[in-house]
């Protein structure tokens, strides 16, 4: 709780200390307790006061795709703010990618990027930038801490700003001379505020809407998805007789036996609209109104029919499940949600490798609150369907489209809680963007299993490719889309980067591998070449 670290943090602290101390001390009192960096010179004071702050554990990663995609993986499942240090604008830049996916995702995220001292950067220098340019489209809240005196008090607002719901990204500056600057004293937390519930009009509307017997669909997403939200809209869906509908880019859903059923939206634009074509009615919670994710010639990217009524209860940036918390109170017929399913483990197969054998194994092995990581857009398709009555787990996807973001999110994942089982699904294309993330998962001795799909192409952009080309199979454009002359060696890069890896050519040896990694306690990759 942050209160009990606030008492311990303030009996710790010296009477004086740096500006560097003082906010590590400072992200200690707000609850952030894990920092994933990947410093430089100018962030050297931060690195050297965090000797004297133990409470913080500092994650070293080789690639700052792998530093913002771990804070976001670690956000998404502990609930907690998720911190990074990055060395200034060039490192921030790095790291924008999975940045982006996860202000998409809501995930709680505390930036601290190092500048230049005030001296500094009024000189021409190699790395002299617009830090604050660069963070702003890629964060809910930016400041630089230009006088150490502000430091800690910046540090406050940053963490309540990555608090406040659902989850939001701060980035906050700080200056080389601000960390150095003696004499300054940790802030206390602060509180972010509170979440609005819908307006008594609009809830009563969703409760008409329900009531009619329309066909509706609810479309969750944010905490709708996992924990209270998700028992609320499971007690509505039994109320109403409503389907449970999310967005392909789920952030963070709880699934398998004896948890409400929620549906993804698929993800290619055709199967979409025949999905939503069913409803007459869509209530929006937590979420936009679904689009596909990209326009075509002479087609309408917009999935839901229309003809529809749609009913933003919860908007993306609000609390989906105070939301659903209102509308359950709404229905009185509404009754607290028993075990949906019971667990029905689908029997292993054996043979030869295809899609739905590879899925089939993984429903069947999974373990007990596992937490699965989803970067597998096509070789994968299939699995999280499969997985629909395996044991409980946790699923993450990718939530903004920029790929590399597998890896990283399962060392956030393992490391938010080392207790679980993490199962990485990912595409050997998709993983070379932060292959890095093989090395943390060794330092850290991570538990996490790691399925590279090498299908030796960037399958999903032949896909497209295929939309706008008349279903062209032979055009030479598709060489630019191979991963092969050479192909990649997942074996040798995992082992170089200190992870045991093996390679499988048939479903049973799969289920093998499969079951000893993730029943082991070290990280460990599985190659199944496609």
């Amino acid at each position: 709780m942050i209160g009990s670290q606030d008492a311990s943090t303030a009996s710790a602290a010296p009477a004086s200390m740096n500006g560097a101390e003082a906010l590590l001390r400072t992200l200690v009192a707000g609850g952030v307790t894990v920092c994933f960096a990947n410093p430089g010179t100018s962030e050297m004071h931060i690195m050297d006061a965090s000797q004297r702050v133990p409470a913080i554990r500092f994650v070293p990663c080789l690639s700052e795709g792998v530093v913002t995609g771990a804070a976001d993986g670690y956000g998404r499942i502990a609930g907690n703010p998720g911190c990074t240090l990055l060395h200034l604008g060039p490192g921030l830049a790095n790291g924008l990618a999975n940045l982006h996916n996860a202000r998409r995702g809501h995930a709680p995220i505390v930036n601290i990027v190092g500048e230049h001292p005030s001296t500094h950067r009024a000189r021409v220098t190699p790395l002299a930038s617009n830090i604050e340019a660069i963070a702003r489209p890629f964060s809910d809240w930016v400041r630089t801490a230009d006088r150490a005196a502000s430091l800690v008090a910046d540090a406050a607002d940053a963490i309540a700003a990555a608090r406040t719901p659902p989850g939001r990204i701060a980035t906050l500056i700080v200056p080389a001379d601000s960390a150095w600057a003696d004499g300054i004293e940790p802030a206390p937390a602060r509180s972010p505020p509170e979440p609005r519930p819908p307006s008594v009009t609009t809830v009563a509307r969703a409760a008409s809407m329900l009531r009619a017997r329309v066909p509706t669909a609810m479309i969750l997403a944010g905490n709708a998805l996992h924990g209270r939200g998700l028992i609320l809209a499971g007690r509505v869906r039994e109320a109403t007789g409503a389907s449970l509908l999310t967005p392909f880019p789920v952030s963070r859903m709880e699934r398998g036996a004896g948890r409400p059923v929620v549906d993804r939206i698929p993800y290619v634009l055709e199967d979409a609209v025949t999905t939503l074509r069913a409803f007459r009615q869509f209530i929006l919670v937590g979420t936009p109104t679904p689009y596909a994710y990209f326009a075509y010639p002479d087609q309408d990217a917009v999935l839901v029919p229309q003809v529809s009524e749609t009913l933003a209860l919860a908007p993306a940036d609000g609390d989906a499940a105070v939301a659903l918390e209102a509308l359950a109170s709404a229905l009185p017929t509404a009754s607290e949600l028993g075990s949906e399913r019971t667990q029905a483990r689908p029997s292993l197969p054996s043979g030869a490798i295809n899609p739905l054998g590879l899925a089939s194994v993984i429903a069947a092995v999974l373990p007990d609150q596992a937490i699965v990581v989803d970067e597998a857009m096509t070789s994968g398709r299939s699995i999280m369907a499969a997985c629909a009555e395996a044991a409980p787990h946790d699923w993450l996807g990718n939530t903004g489209g920029s790929i590399g973001i597998g890896m990283p999110l399962a060392v956030g994942a393992a490391i938010a809680c080392a207790d679980r089982p993490v199962l990485c699904l990912s595409a050997d294309g998709s993983g070379m963007y932060t292959l890095q993330a093989l090395w943390t998962m060794a330092r850290e001795n991570l538990r996490i299993t790691v399925v590279v799909f090498a299908n030796r192409a960037y399958a999903l952009l032949k896909h497209e490719h295929a939309r706008i080309a008349g279903g062209d199979r032979a055009s030479p454009i598709l060489a630019m889309f191979d991963l092969k002359r050479p192909d990649l060696d997942w074996v040798s890069l995992a082992r170089g980067m200190g992870v045991s890896a093996t390679r499988v050519d048939r479903l049973d040896g799969f289920a093998s591998a499969l079951r000893a990694g993730l029943h082991g306690r070290a990280p460990n990759l599985i190659e199944v070449p496609l």
